[in-house]
């Protein structure tokens, strides 16, 4: 009867009215959802978002309750909240809907069965591989990121190692990068035939005889565009 008189009647009072009697129902579908850190308070704000879309989308010419719509409507709300904000690390879509069923099948089927289900009984009745019950499983630590600061061994008033300590290394790659750029710039001053010359000899590890024939001259004429081009790049200009 609130929602027929909200929805009639159109007025600002009337939709409130309909609101705060109803907020029970929000409020303890709230709490059914409720878990983990996140705030119960945040959860009934989501659930009065759903309350208010199910007050304004009821077809009220329909001969249906209008809780069979709300609920749906509400659960709907928390569930996208919980898919969209409540993962601080982004993972792909379907795995959150699937991290969301998992719960509530696991804990389903721990009631019916007297013990916790095992991997294969999750993955048989979610329709999916055991190997995608793993995953999302694994998921639940993207919920909330570790601390980079946190001791590794932590124990009350005592002072560890930070984890970051023991996180990422020098890569030489960085190294090899700045020298092959410093390179390239010192070999693109000398002329074409001495740089091809250093190419084959350092690059592709070629005897200066194989690289007379490649070239079409003497290996003594290659071992003197060498030591000539060697002598060039090590003085102190052309550093």
């Amino acid at each position: 009867m609130l929602v027929l008189r909200a929805r009639r009647e159109g007025t600002v009072a009337a939709r409130r009215t309909a609101v705060e009697g109803l907020l029970p129902l929000a409020k303890s579908l709230a709490r059914r959802y409720h878990r983990g850190e996140e705030p119960l308070e945040d959860l009934e704000q989501v659930a009065c978002i759903g309350l208010l879309k199910a007050i304004d989308g009821f077809d009220v010419e329909r001969e249906t309750p209008f809780g069979s719509y709300a609920v749906p409507t509400i659960v709907g709300e928390l569930r996208r909240h919980y898919r969209d904000k409540g993962w601080t690390v982004r993972v792909p879509r379907d795995l959150q809907e699937l991290s969301l069923k998992l719960g509530k099948v696991q804990d389903g089927m721990a009631s019916s069965l007297g013990r916790p289900p095992t991997t294969a009984e999750l993955a048989e009745r979610l329709e999916t591989t055991v190997e995608r019950v793993l995953e999302v499983r694994e998921l639940g630590t993207a919920m909330r990121p570790v601390s980079l600061d946190r001791p590794l061994a932590p124990e009350p008033g005592a002072e560890g190692e930070a984890l970051v300590e023991h996180l990422g290394a020098a890569d030489p790659g960085f190294e090899h990068a700045d020298e092959a750029l410093a390179a390239r710039t010192l070999l693109n001053r000398l002329p074409e035939r001495e740089r091809r010359i250093l190419e084959l000899r350092f690059g592709e590890e070629l005897t200066q005889t194989e690289i007379g024939e490649r070239l079409g001259i003497s290996q003594m004429h290659v071992s003197r565009l060498l030591r000539r081009s060697l002598a060039q790049l090590a003085e102190p200009e052309a550093a």
